[in-house]
């Protein structure tokens, strides 16, 4: 079996019997095709021109989302991602960004570099807070599982969620973390009417895609006060542009895309990437196989 890999070292070092890996970079490309391709760290064109390589019958993204390459997949090659990969990290950093923002971390930051002792300001626990997971798959059942040693209620809503059904657990929700993947359908599913439907009181959390959420729509409910706070680790567009009022807002809180980061990432994505390799070698099945019939 020929595979291209990511040229990194932990690929490099992978064992895999009867395998033989051809490495990419972002500046170097093979010659050549391959029975299938691990897909990391390479820009769109070159992507797009491995893709296309003769006798392709796999890829595996070492990303959750798959919006990325879904509508480039060649027909009848099959499509695996690396939810495991980014489960707790991602669920970790929505718990976190919570924390911070019930504990007001980020004024107390923002005036440490003011070097101002700040007033203690709006506060609040996870205990009795409602929480609204909205993409509640693997990665919302683990941010459930982490907020409720600490008292708070989760409801759980997916993209299959009817329209009545949204809109009722909006209305009762203190803090709404979006969890939903990229599809036409759900490009600004939190837009003004919805966010209209949130207590006064809330916060949202977006660790999915930035186009989940209307960017406008957002600003203007953070603007007139209809909406507590929100902390964003995508953004629309991303990254955020120097001019988008959202920097300057005393009650947003934004990371850049990293809510998946660790240390290890790229030798736990080399480790992941050889369990599917061998799962496929062995004529099994293999994990994060992925059904594009969804409408992705």
């Amino acid at each position: 079996m020929r595979v291209f890999m990511p040229d990194l070292p932990p690929f490099h070092d992978l064992k895999l019997e009867g395998v033989t890996p051809v490495f990419y970079s972002r500046d170097a490309l093979p010659e050549g095709g391959a029975d299938g391709m691990v897909l990391w760290f390479l820009p769109a064109e070159g992507r797009r021109e491995l893709l296309n390589r003769p006798g392709l019958k796999w890829l595996l993204t070492l990303t959750a989302g798959i919006d990325h390459v879904v509508n480039e997949l060649p027909e009848g090659v099959a499509l695996y991602n690396a939810n495991s990969l980014h489960d707790r990290a991602v669920a970790q950093h929505a718990v976190a960004l919570m924390l911070a923002a019930g504990r007001g971390l980020h004024r107390f930051r923002d005036a440490q570099h003011a070097q101002h002792w700040s007033k203690a300001g709006s506060m609040h626990t996870l205990e009795g807070r409602r929480v609204t997971v909205w993409g509640f798959g693997h990665i919302g059942r683990l941010v459930e599982a982490m907020l409720e040693p600490l008292g708070a209620a989760v409801a759980g809503l997916t993209s299959r969620s009817t329209r009545q059904e949204v809109d009722d657990a909006l209305t009762r929700t203190d803090d709404l973390v979006l969890l939903l993947p990229r599809t036409p359908a759900t490009r600004h599913i939190l837009n003004a009417e919805r966010l209209a439907l949130l207590p006064k009181s809330a916060w949202v959390y977006n660790l999915g895609r930035g186009e989940l959420i209307d960017p406008d729509a957002l600003n203007a409910a953070l603007e007139a006060g209809t909406l507590s706070g929100a902390a964003l680790d995508v953004t629309d567009p991303e990254p955020l542009p120097a001019g988008s009022p959202l920097w300057g807002r005393e009650n947003v809180i934004v990371t850049p895309h990293v809510a998946s980061t660790t240390d290890d990432l790229i030798a736990r994505g080399a480790a992941h990437a050889g369990t599917v390799i061998r799962a496929l070698q062995a004529g099994q099945e293999a994990p994060g196989r992925v059904d594009t019939s969804r409408g992705y």
